[in-house]
């Protein structure tokens, strides 16, 4: 399997020729198909993945992680460059996503855009269950919550019934694939918290190992600052739990923050590994 990062919020040092934003979206190849997971917050992606000599024309679906613009912003472009790959998502019992802050002076509308329910709908496929897409890749819904979700959450809400409440992120998803060797996982933002995730996949795959996990752990507080929504000992304490999971190697980036990286970095070693804008990791 051949995973190249479209986008990231950060592109290494020498890739003049890729750009960057708030926002994540992998391209994904294996002997079966070609496919994305998420789009970042605009076109950006579909820009690098032409400059990387990719065709997103080719890819045979999309699966988007949660119902937020940095992770479904590009959308339009995908629908755009192919003709009827559906994007499979998770079901939500609201449409309307905000980020709010310093008691409410700051307010930003952080979901999809509207039009893309309505002008999409026939390739919009809401997953409600358990669902086996393409052999041996499993979305997976009814995220366990049993441990603490992430700190950052407490300034994301969504909209229902006329009022904000606290987003339980009953509409994130996550993509597992089956290999012969093990399990690849992928995790978008991870903001029902990556322990539970981690606890859904080794429950739902009992003692499988777990080849390589993909993305965001959101530790990053307010994104403008990219400072930590934890302390670092919490941050430290994180790591060494994620060191007890079967899983040969971690990638991240985006809403983890760098700061938080540097931390799980000194704890997980060459256990964990920054994923940034053109890199390309083969499993």
């Amino acid at each position: 399997m051949k995973i190249t990062v479209l986008l990231e919020n950060t592109k290494p040092e020498g890739r003049e020729e890729l750009d960057a934003e708030h926002g994540l979206s992998l391209h994904v190849a294996d002997e079966n198909a070609a496919f994305l997971f998420d789009t970042g917050a605009s076109d950006l992606f579909r820009k690098n993945a032409e400059t990387m000599g990719i065709d997103i024309a080719e890819t045979a679906f999309c699966v988007l992680s949660h119902h937020h613009y940095d992770h479904g912003g590009g959308l339009f472009s995908f629908f755009t460059k192919t003709v009827d790959a559906p994007v499979y998502l998770g079901s939500s019992t609201a449409t309307e996503f905000f980020f709010k802050a310093l008691g409410g002076l700051l307010r930003k509308p952080i979901g999809l855009d509207p039009a893309i329910f309505e002008q999409y709908r026939d390739r919009l496929v809401f997953v409600q269950k358990e669902s086996e897409i393409a052999p041996g890749l499993h979305v997976l819904t009814g995220i366990r919550h049993n441990r603490p979700m992430p700190t950052g959450n407490a300034k994301l809400f969504k909209q229902q019934d006329g009022k904000l409440i606290p987003d339980d992120f009953d509409h994130e998803i996550m993509l597992v694939r089956e290999e012969k060797a093990g399990l690849v996982v992928f995790t978008g933002c991870s903001h029902s918290g990556i322990l539970n995730m981690l606890d859904s996949v080794t429950a739902r795959f009992p003692g499988k190992q777990i080849e390589a996990l993909l993305g965001g752990f959101h530790l990053m507080g307010i994104p403008l600052f990219n400072s930590m929504a934890d302390s670092p000992q919490e941050v430290r304490a994180l790591g060494e739990k994620l060191l007890t999971y079967p899983v040969e190697r971690y990638y991240t980036g985006h809403c983890t923050g760098r700061k938080a990286f540097a931390v799980l970095k000194d704890v997980m070693r060459d256990k964990l590994a920054y994923m940034a804008t053109g890199d390309v990791i083969e499993v």
